[in-house]
């Protein structure tokens, strides 16, 4: 347990920035931090130094297989018994492996559409559910001026689902860029402090069915309807999001009904 007065070892924080702390441990190290300002200032440093890397190299990842190899030139004629066994092994490789590398690639493709906005969507859950201080821009409390807020900087009538059945607090919301115009995100926190997040975003895509992503971090469900996309993120637990999706689909649902 990490005792407020006692300081987090770095490789705490970095594994906190990166997402990969239980959330108990999570909670204790936001708590420190808050206690903290100055080492949360170096924490969100270090937050941006990484995005930066990202954004700046994340095209290598999009590299292709280099040609040696490739499994025709592994499987060239007139090898030894061993040589033919050691290519045997590596084209199990690329027919295994390999394939994990081709599909690291595609995910990685810029994407258009409804795939764009979950990409989004993703990268402003992780980027701002880690946030202790400045998750949102305006706190869960002042609801009915949030909604009247981005109502107005989105163009169309923003319903923010209360998931308080089911054990969600609402955090707050805050505007973003999307890929078609402005973006409205709405951050929830369950009692033991996971967050799951609703992105809206206008789109060109005019409905699509509900469709799963699963980055092994995060889970997403994302639709769309009468061109308006929504982008559910949270902790990658199916069955968790699942039932935080379908109390946001229910109550969007209907409020779209009634709006028919």
């Amino acid at each position: 347990m990490i005792d407020r007065n006692e300081p987090v070892s770095e490789g705490d924080l970095h594994a906190y920035i990166d997402g990969e702390l239980p959330p108990e441990q999570r909670d204790a190290v936001a708590a420190w931090l808050a206690a903290h300002p100055e080492v949360a200032a170096q924490v969100a440093a270090w937050r941006e130094q990484a995005e930066a890397i990202r954004v700046r190299y994340g095209a290598v990842a999009r590299e292709p297989v280099p040609a040696r190899l490739s499994v025709s030139r592994i499987l060239r004629p007139r090898r030894s018994v061993a040589a033919m066994a050691a290519a045997a092994s590596v084209a199990a490789f690329l027919i295994g492996g390999g394939a994990g590398w081709f599909a690291h690639g595609a995910t990685m493709q810029p994407s258009t559409g409804i795939e764009k906005v979950a990409t989004d969507a993703v990268e402003a859950y992780r980027l701002y559910t880690v946030e202790v201080r400045h998750p949102v821009e305006v706190a869960g409390d002042e609801r009915a001026h949030m909604t009247q807020w981005l109502t107005k900087r989105l163009g169309y009538q923003q319903h923010i689902p209360d998931l308080s059945s089911i054990g969600l607090k609402l955090v707050g919301g805050r505007l973003l860029p999307g890929p078609d115009g402005a973006a409205a995100f709405y951050m929830y926190e369950g009692p033991s402090g996971e967050r799951f997040t609703i992105y809206c975003s206008r789109t060109d895509v005019a409905e699509t069915s509900m469709r799963f992503k699963d980055t092994g971090r995060v889970a997403t469900f994302y639709w769309v309807d009468n061109k308006q996309a929504y982008v559910v993120s949270g902790p990658a637990n199916r069955e968790r999001i699942e039932a935080v999706t379908k109390a946001i689909y229910e109550q969007v649902d209907k409020a779209m009904a009634r709006k028919s």
